[in-house]
Formats: C-alpha cells, structure tokens, sequence
C-alpha cells in the first residue's frame, strides 16, 4: 500500500499504544478532558476533590504561559479543602517516573480562535503532556510541524490552556518520525529522530512508539531529560546521543570507579549534555560535589553563562583560586556575601591546578583528598595532556574523571611528550558514548562544509601568483608571505564576500598562520576601505604575549594565553592597540591593551558581538563582518551566524575539524552549509582529519559536492518545474489547489539548489537553463500564490496549502524593502537615464517578499508624483506625504465599507503593533457599528481580522517614519 490515509495511521498507532499499557479513553472536548483530569488526579493522588476543590486547581492550571505551566508541572499545589484540611496536589511523579496514570485519546476537539481537532494525544495523571500529529505517508513531515505550530496559534491556549502543558510534540507520517520540546521559537531543523545507543536512526512510526512511547521511557523522558531554560524560558529535551551520554555516565558512577570520555562531534550541543549530567548527578547523595573543569577563562565565563541559563544559579563560577578552595570545603561567600555551599562548581584548569599544588591552600585542600568528586572535564582534547592531569589524579583518592571531547587524541594525532604519546583512552579509559560528524551531518544537527580551494602558483624565475581554483602543493615562506598575494587573496575576499554570507547576512573567520602576516592583511583591508573599495567590518584580536610562534603544522589550536601585565612583545602590543582604537571607533567601545582585564573585555565583546547576531533584537548597527585571527576563536567558540571561514594557514587533524566547525551551526534554512575557502593546499589534511575522526569514505557524507554537480541538479528540477509550468504565464492558468502544490514544491526545489549555488563564487546564470529575468518571474509567482493563501479569507475550509513552508528565507537574500526603494527613488530623481532605473525598481518590486504587496502604491508614486520632483532631496518627504495620504485613504475606505469605528480600528493596529499578537475576536466585535448575529460572528470577525492585518501588511510593515535615518 504505497499511501496510508491518516485515519488508519492514528488507528493503529492508538491499538499500538493500548498493547504498550495506555488506557483508552473517549475525550470529545473540553468538558471530557476536563472531566477525566478530575478523576485521574483523584486516583493519582489518592484524594476525593469536591467540585469547588476542583475548580481551585483549575484556577492554579490555567495561569501563565507554556514555561510557566511547566514548571507548575514539577511542582505540588497545596491548597485548603473546604473542611479546613490542607492538600499538597501531585500533578507529576518525578522521581519514580513510571508510577504515573497514563492515557491515550484521539480526535479532541477544542475551540479557539478557530475550531482545531488534534490526532493522538498522550496524558498521564489526566493531563495532555504528549500530542501526535500525523501525516499519510508521501507528505513532508513539515507540514505536520507547521500545523502543530497552526494549533499552538489557534487553540492550545484556549479556556483553561491545558494544552499548553505539553512537554514533547511528535510527528510523523508512518516513515519518518521526529520528536521535540514545546518550545514555539524553534524552527523543523530543531525536530529529531530517536535513535539507538549505536546512533542507528528508528524512524517507522510503529518502531518509534515501541521504544520512545514506552509508557516508562516517556515519562522518563519528560521527568528527567526535558531542561527548563530559564534564561530563555523555553522547554528543551535532549536528542538521543545526549541521554545515551548521561546515562552512560550516571550508570558508570553508580556501579563502578571507573572513569570514562564522551566523544560527541563538535557542534552537537556538548554544553547542555554536560549539564543535564551534572544536574542527575546532583542527585546522587553519595557524591561529594561536581566539578566541571573547563581550560580558559572565556569558557569559564560561557559555561557558567550557559549552565545559569538552564537552571537560574545552578552555578556560583569562581573568580579566583581561594573562592575555589572556599568552594571545596563547602562554604563561600557569594558577590553579595552570602553564605552558600556548592554542589556544583565550574572553575578553569589553571585554578583546580592552583589549588591543589599552591603552599598558601594545600592545608585546606589535604581535608578534601578522601571525599567523592566527579570531575568533568569539557574539550578534554585541549586541557589534559600536561601535567596538571597526573596532580589531579594523585591528590584526589576518590575521584572519577570524565571528559567530552568533539576531537579525541587519537594514536595518529597524538604529541609526543618526553618520548611517549598519550592519548584520551590513555587518560581517561573507555569511551562511553561515541557521535561522530558524519552522524551529526546525517541527523541534520550541523551542517556539511562547502570547501573551495582558491589559489594557483607557476614556478618562474622567482615566482608568480595567480588566484585560480586549482592547486599544486607549493609550500614556501617566501611565497605564500609575498606582499603580491596577500593583496590578491584580500581582493578575492572583498570581491566573494557578500556572496558567501548572504549579503551580509552571516558573519565570517578569517584565519591566518602568523601575526606579522595578520596585521598585514589588517592593513591591507584598512587601506582599500579608506580607498573607498569596500565598507565591511573588520575587526581582529592576538595574543601580545612573548610566545608569538604559531603551532600552525601539528594540529594543535591551543589559544594563545590572555597576557599578563609582565613582559610583553611590545611591536605586536602597539599594533593590537592599534587595531582596537578602529574597533572602538567604529562601535564607540572604549577597549585597550592597558592592562589583562581591559584586553579580556575586548576579547568578550568580539565574542558577543558574533553571537549576538542571531538574536531577535540584534541591530545592524552592531554586525561585525569578518574576524581575523591566528589561533583565538578557533576552537570552542560558537556563534551561529558565523558561516564562513577564509583559511590562508596549515590546518591538520583535530586543529583542521575544529576551526572548520565554527562555520557548521545549524540556524534556519537559509544556512545551507558551512563555507570554507582555503587558499592553501589543504586537500590532504582535510582528507586525512575527515578519515581520523569519522571514516574513510565519509567524504561524500561531510562534504558538499562540486559546483558542477548542484548545476546538474538545478536543471533536472528545471525540467520538472516545466513539465508543470511551460512558462511563467502559465502559472496563472493552474486550475486548483493540488495544481497550486505541485508548482510550490517544484519551485521550492529549484531555491533550495539555488540557495546553495550562489555561494559558489564561480555562480553564473550562464551555467543554468533559465535566465536570471524568468527565474525571478517564476519567483514573483510563487510569491503572489504565498500571499493568496496568507490572506485567503474562506477560512470555513482549511487550504491544502496552509501547512507548507514556502521557506521565503531563502528568498529573503537582499534587504529589498521600502527604505532601500526610496534610494533608488532618490536616484531615479536624478538619473539621465530613467527608463533603465525605472525598470530596476519595477524588477525589485516583483521579485522582494517585502514590497509585493506595496507593488501597486509604489508604481502611483513613480507615475504621479516622481516627474512633479525636480530635487531628489524632496523625494523622501514626498514619498512619505503621499504615502500617509494613501493611508489615510484606504483606511478611511475599510471603515466605510465595513461599518467600523475608525477609532477602534486605529487602537486594533496599535496593540497589533506592541504586541505583535493578532486581535482577539472581542476586539474585532468592538470595532463594528452593528454587532452580528450569534451564528454570524465568527465568520465576520475572521473576514475582518485578515481585512485589517491586509491593511497593516501594506501600509504599516517594513515603511519607516519619517525623519528615521535612511
């Protein structure tokens, strides 16, 4: 049977789960569900609730939002009964998770906004913790994620909102199924499949339940892997590497001494593994204390930043060896002096060593010895191959180490150290759970690389140079320092960059082998945008220490050390001082090279400003467009829009993976991949690290193909395009909506492959079998069949296309929006010849999501109002008077057609506006002069909704006041 309908999936998914211990239940609505959560919490809890006691829970579960009612979840309610008796109310068994009540129901109907009937859902002590939406086999499995996403908008908040007391959604269309945390903000990329301790993907849906909707595994799940970060407020729950890891490590402390590492690929979300075992370790009454050793201060600071953001003050970090000793011998004083005892410390290598070999705190650290650490270990590649190791693993006698590691030492990587070479079995034992790169590329948690190799040297008489994409293995000093390619290479960057990230869009790395080599790169860019032929952002940072050799050759990225106020390199320290007055310059900071701490701030703002960039509230103002270093950064440092590094240094083994994975971080669709553009001969190494840490063939798994192949692949989707759509025209002439989907996807195709083709910097339209002018007409399509269903107001019946992702970030590539057109505005004022710009801005009105539904006023304005403008400085007051007299018109005329309040309206966009929250149907009813019959109402409130948020689409959104700076 090639295609399952849905009925029969939820079918045998609700027998499935009656054989695995579910009770059925028949839960038609609200009132049923609220029905059976009183008899379940009564059983659950051993207690008879009156009605009115009933209602006082009720009361206490339908306040707050989806984190709110999960930490209402964790907790006991404790009220008074009406016979003067208190009551503490246990909506969930955290500890022993499995003596829980749980149910499964399908085909509850609740009522929101609008009417929504959701497939399978779990509940356990009668509340719906669990939702299951499902697909028939052959749809994408998005489109039950983007109707999830639908529900959460319409009705899981409704009346009592007990629906928001989900914990995990999980969808699937009888093949493919995935899992995730009730958390809105992210987006499909963050769903996952369950797998097996060998990574081995379970994927059928039948297969999936037997194993994660195991009535023990869920709870399990929901009770002890589902993190609350409060910092965020979302909900999160671990993939399955991360709770194979845990319990790894929680079962190796419970039944042995042994020790152990944990070898999960870089990018695969370390930090929150880290934690989660340190928070179950926590639980352990025989365990002393946790310690989490990380080997640099910046990640002291992170890590601790990070563990705070999962749990509020889970973590006091220390700020110098006595505060750490005071830690040790449980009592210290917080900032505030507070008196506090930690179970959980995080502290730097250079501390712990501190610690337990200065004179001054050895008498207090001797009272230590015998007691019971865990100690973890983070990047253990980096922080265990010296000394300070073995003095751990002496002084303390009843300690187990563990470490996690994204590049272990192995044999071939190894540095000998007094003839032996030691590697990270050899230090820690075991490794406990193994998720190398090519499974985290295969499940979708980084991304691949998209390696180009830039540069061709000729042999003359002395030399040449000549930027080209083949390579031949030159590797000489005085060539590859020449001021001749350097300045090439800077060109090149110059030229390519916008491509490679977007337009800007992405930030990159710039990693160089030596600092005398990076200031004259600095320099170089400096001069050529004091030239005027460019205007990106560059900043850099170095250590000004007195060991300034690069380790470059042996894979090591070990940052160079904060320096200390002592002795110094003072030409490299002038420089730095330099290079930070342009940094403060251009984002008015006020660092310096003064002192250590002033240079560590420095340091941390960099660092901000890169992750910073992924934020909601982040200004472009702020955007720092290439960082250039040597060795900082390269290894630990994570920042998702970050997605290209420019490599002109020799790289190998772990050094090589890891500087290539700061560019790999999943965010969104439109970062396909991660961009790296070496103009050294890496092909080897890079071949050699891929081998060594994954397998010989996983090439083809990490690795982007050539750009020769995804222009093949464009014009094979062309051709399905076509036999579909001849022309762009024809598009118009698609009779229903299956006609409508089978355009969508085909387009779809041919973005996504573009997407990634115009990253190449050999890109041309030349290579493919479409012009650039048809492609964007094919485009301009899709986009009005976007809009058609956005503002489709027969809401009676849902539209096939509702649930599919259009993916218009991928075409979100230029900042094409009201802004940029009155520049060009300005420009067309002044332009001698006028019919070329016109035609400019027309073609930018067809083709930028933003502006199609302004394409029309624009055009009056162009035709009416621009030829009266002689002075282009008149054209924005003009644009913005006429635009206001628009306005003012149309909104005039949606009153007047509708029979509103102009008043009332107004208020509906402005608290749309504040709140960025549609209007409730209250609202909408206040703004009618006449109030509609009963049956009527829901129907002329949603009419009128997507008349008003018409309305704000296109003379609100994306049109700056006047007087905002252009």
């Amino acid at each position: 049977m090639s295609k399952q309908a849905e009925y029969v999936l939820e079918e045998q998914l609700v027998q499935q789960l009656q054989t695995l211990g579910y009770e059925l239940v028949v839960i038609k609505d609200e009132n049923d569900l609220l029905a059976n959560l009183k008899k379940q919490l009564e059983k659950h809890n051993k207690v008879q609730l009156s009605d009115t006691e009933f209602r006082k829970v009720l009361n206490h579960l339908s306040k707050g939002n989806v984190f709110d009612k999960a930490e209402r979840l964790r907790d006991k309610f404790q009220f008074k009964r009406e016979n003067g008796d208190v009551v503490y109310l246990e909506f969930l068994n955290l500890e022993y998770w499995c003596q829980n009540q749980y149910q499964v129901t399908h085909q509850v109907s609740m009522e929101g906004r609008y009417k929504n009937r959701y497939d399978v859902t779990l509940l356990i002590n009668g509340l719906p913790l669990v939702q299951i939406e499902l697909k028939r086999r052959g749809l994408e499995l998005k489109e039950a994620f983007n109707q999830i996403n639908r529900y959460q908008r319409h009705s899981f908040d409704s009346s009592y909102g007990l629906f928001q007391y989900i914990q995990i959604f999980v969808i699937s269309n009888g093949v493919n199924t995935k899992y995730y945390a009730n958390n809105r903000r992210q987006e499909f990329k963050q769903t996952f499949f369950w797998a097996d301790a060998n990574n081995k993907k379970i994927t059928h849906l039948e297969a999936f339940a037997n194993v994660f909707l195991e009535k023990c595994h869920l709870s399990k799940m929901i009770c002890k892997y589902i993190v609350l970060h409060q910092s965020n407020k979302i909900l999160m729950v671990l993939r399955p590497y991360q709770y194979y890891a845990t319990e790894a490590i929680v079962e190796r402390v419970k039944n042995s001494q042994k020790n152990g590492y944990i070898w999960h690929t870089t990018g695969s979300g370390k930090t929150l593994t880290s934690f989660k075992t340190s928070q179950v370790l926590m639980d352990n009454p025989k365990i002393h204390k946790i310690i989490f050793v990380v080997d640099r201060r910046d990640l002291d600071d992170q890590t601790t930043k990070e563990f705070n953001h999962f749990v509020e003050d889970s973590v006091d970090s220390t700020t110098n060896t006595k505060t750490l000793v005071d830690q040790f011998t449980d009592t210290y004083k917080t900032p505030k002096g507070v008196l506090k005892t930690a179970k959980l410390i995080v502290t730097t290598i250079q501390k712990l060593n501190n610690a337990i070999s200065s004179s001054r705190h050895l008498k207090r650290m001797e009272t230590e010895r015998d007691k019971r650490f865990v100690f973890i270990f983070d990047e253990c590649h980096r922080s265990q191959f010296g000394d300070t190791h073995q003095r751990i693993v002496s002084f303390f006698n009843n300690a187990q180490l563990f470490g996690f590691t994204g590049t272990p030492i192995l044999a071939e990587n190894a540095v000998s150290k007094s003839g032996k070479k030691q590697t990270t079995k050899d230090l820690f034992g075991d490794c406990l759970h193994k998720y190398v790169i090519t499974d985290a590329i295969r499940d979708e948690n980084v991304l691949k690389f998209s390696i180009e190799y830039v540069g061709r040297y000729k042999q003359k008489e002395g030399y040449e140079t000549e930027l080209d994409i083949k390579v031949e293995d030159i590797d000489t000093k005085e060539l590859y320092e020449s001021q001749e390619r350097l300045e090439k290479i800077t060109d090149y960057i110059i030229a390519n960059h916008k491509r490679k990230t977007h337009g800007r869009f992405f930030s990159a790395m710039f990693c160089v082998s030596s600092i005398e080599i990076l200031v004259k790169y600095y320099q170089l860019f400096q001069s050529k945008k004091e030239a005027g032929k460019h205007n990106l952002r560059i900043a850099t940072i170095f250590s000004y220490g007195t060991n300034e050799e690069d380790k470059e050759a042996d894979g090591h990225l070990d940052d160079e050390s904060f320096p200390s106020d002592g002795i110094v390199n003072q030409h490299s320290r002038d420089q730095l001082e330099a290079f930070i007055q342009d940094y403060n310059t251009m984002y008015q900071t006020d660092y310096s090279t003064k002192d250590s701490q002033s240079f560590y701030n420095y340091y941390r703002n960099i660092a901000k400003r890169l992750k910073d960039r992924e934020k909601t509230s982040f200004q472009d103002k702020d955007r720092l467009d290439i960082l250039l270093v040597v060795n900082m950064f390269l290894t630990g440092f994570d920042a998702k829009k970050v997605n290209t590094l420019y490599v002109d240094k020799n790289l190998k083994h772990h050094g090589l993976i890891q500087a290539f994975s700061r560019t790999n971080r999943i965010i969104g669709e439109k970062k396909s991949q991660g961009n790296i553009m070496c103009f050294r001969n890496l092909k080897k190494a890079t071949d050699d690290a891929i081998a060594l840490f994954s397998n010989p063939e996983a090439k083809e798994v990490i690795m982007m193909e050539p750009y020769e192949v995804y222009v093949k692949r464009f014009n094979e989707a062309l051709i399905d395009l076509k036999a579909i759509v001849p022309t762009v025209d024809s598009v118009d002439d698609l009779l229903t909506e299956e006609d409508e989907l089978a355009f969508v996807k085909a387009f779809r195709s041919l973005i996504r492959l573009m997407n990634i083709l115009s990253h190449f910097a050999d890109f041309s339209y030349d290579d493919l079998d479409i012009s650039e002018q048809e492609y964007k007409g094919y485009k301009s399509k899709y986009l009005y069949i976007h809009r058609k269903v956005r503002f489709d107001r027969q809401k009676e019946k849902v539209s096939i296309l509702q649930d599919v992702d259009f993916e218009l970030e991928l075409i979100h590539r230029d900042e094409v929006n009201v802004t940029y057109i009155i520049k060009l505005l300005r420009e067309l004022a002044k332009a001698k010849n006028k019919a070329k710009k016109r035609q400019q801005i027309l073609d930018f009105l067809n083709t930028g999501v933003e502006l199609r539904s302004k394409k029309e006023l624009i055009e009056k304005f162009i035709n009416n109002n621009l030829p009266n403008i002689k002075d282009e400085d008149q054209v924005e007051g003009a644009f913005h008077v006429f635009w206001q007299q628009e306005k003012q018109k149309a909104l005039q005329s949606l009153c007047e057609e509708e029979n509103l309040y102009q008043e009332q309206v107004e208020k509906v966009i402005e608290d749309f506006l504040f709140t960025g929250r549609r209007p409730l149907r209250d609202a909408i009813l206040a703004t009618l002069k006449e109030t509609p019959r009963l049956m009527q109402r829901k129907t002329v409130t949603e009419n009128l909704t997507n008349k008003i948020m018409e309305f704000v689409d296109i003379y609100v959104d994306g049109v700056p006041l006047e007087g905002e700076n252009l």
